[in-house]
């Protein structure tokens, strides 16, 4: 049976292959190398860290870039923790290597977590863990994924899913954020959001957050059309944004303006404008220490009441606990160095 919390320290072996994106490689590994030496100094280490492939050996990074690796056969009898597979591949198909699929089916029923980035997903679907559960990857392999692994079920807007043992994040970045949630199941949310800082990079976007700026998700959709309207509304988020000023702004009348914008979007004026809006106060509660009083009326939403019903609705928790959870503005900064 695998292990029920983590052992100290965690064995974590991520998965080489040809063609592997680099970064969904090495950003979990230095999110995972960064927890280990600034919380392990004077006990034991949080973070054992093995790239492994097929052979051992350098294995080519689809930029070029070789990493040094062991063989998988050195790893026999040894006890595993977390297994993360990196996605990446040469062309427009990906290339499931067998020795690794039977490997991870091998080893699977003896490890606490898999994990996958991007199109590592792939790899976790040929071996069968995924049927019937649901999977994050990149935006751009939802449909190919889904096609040929037709049990399994993706989610192609989240940041990352966790479904049971089996965490999956989208793309490159994305992999960083995972390791994030993973750092934060095992040793708290205090050693993450420290790793975080030490890393550089904001420990914000939740496993429920989108790939996509609600701006941008609406972009895509709608080929642009929309665009500089969009950016006048998220300049003007505490403004006036009802349809008729929006359909002012558009040079539309309200009526042709509220059809035309279903229509290329997908959403009516005021969810966009509600999404717009909920979205900055997320930013804002991650990045600064301003009251809720002050948020809410900077983001258009009047009041802190208002604000709270919104976030209550739409996210299922409250601004408080959201900044609780996600806030880098509340640790302090440390006063040496690395």
């Amino acid at each position: 049976m695998p292990p029920t919390r983590p052992c100290r320290p965690c064995r974590i072996v991520l998965l080489a292959y040809q063609d592997m994106n680099l970064l969904d490689l090495t950003g979990p590994l230095q999110a995972f190398a960064s927890a280990a030496r600034r919380h392990s100094a004077g006990g034991p280490a949080l973070y054992e860290t093995i790239v492994a492939s097929a052979a051992g050996g350098l294995v080519a990074s689809s930029s070029g870039l070789a990493v040094m690796t062991v063989p998988l056969a050195s790893l026999e009898g040894v006890a595993i923790d977390t297994v993360l597979v990196p996605g990446g591949c040469a062309g427009d198909a990906y290339f499931a290597a067998p020795p690794l699929v039977d490997w991870i089916s091998r080893r699977a029923p003896q490890v606490r977590r898999l994990a996958s980035v991007c199109t590592g997903a792939f790899m976790l679907a040929a071996t069968g863990l995924l049927d019937g559960r649901r999977t994050a990857t990149h935006w751009e392999w939802v449909e190919r994924l889904q096609r040929l692994h037709p049990k399994v079920q993706v989610d192609g807007d989240k940041i990352y899913v966790r479904d049971g043992q089996i965490w999956s994040s989208a793309g490159v970045s994305a992999g960083i954020d995972l390791a994030l949630a993973l750092i934060e199941e095992d040793y708290g949310h205090r050693v993450a959001i420290e790793t975080a800082r030490q890393m550089v990079v904001f420990m914000k976007r939740s496993g429920g957050q989108s790939q996509f700026s609600a701006p941008l998700s609406a972009q895509a959709r709608e080929g642009g059309r929309f665009a500089e309207l969009h950016a006048w509304m998220a300049a003007n988020l505490n403004g006036d944004l009802r349809v008729e000023r929006l359909a002012e702004q558009a040079g539309m009348g309200a009526r042709t303006f509220a059809r035309a914008y279903v229509a290329q979007t997908g959403s009516t004026p005021a969810a966009m404008v509600e999404t717009m809006r909920l979205e900055a106060a997320r930013r804002a509660l991650e990045d600064s220490a301003l009251p809720l009083k002050a948020i809410a009326a900077a983001t258009g939403h009047g009041s802190e009441q208002n604000l709270r019903r919104v976030f209550l609705r739409r996210l299922g928790t409250s601004p408080g606990d959201y900044r609780k959870r996600f806030s880098a503005a509340s640790i302090p900064t440390p006063s040496s160095g690395a």
